[in-house]
């Protein structure tokens, strides 16, 4: 008996969060950042692969410029 007691109050401890609202509404809120941004937050941090995301920012940024340059 007291064995499905136990299991009774986990299932409705169960139940209860999973039907409760979010609390949190800016989990849901559109991102602050552009994608950019995030990438260049990445290449300044000491993760794995950060030196790679910087330099390939720089070269998307040359050549972005040699563009604009080239254009009449």
């Amino acid at each position: 008996m007291r064995i499905h007691s136990v299991m009774l109050v986990w299932a409705a401890a169960a139940a209860v969060c999973a039907c409760s609202k979010d609390a949190d509404p800016a989990s849901k809120a559109p991102r602050a950042l552009t994608q950019a941004q995030r990438d260049s937050a990445i290449a300044a941090s000491k993760l794995p692969g950060a030196g790679v995301v910087g330099k390939a920012l720089e070269v998307a940024d040359s050549a972005q410029a040699r563009a604009e340059d080239s254009e009449p």
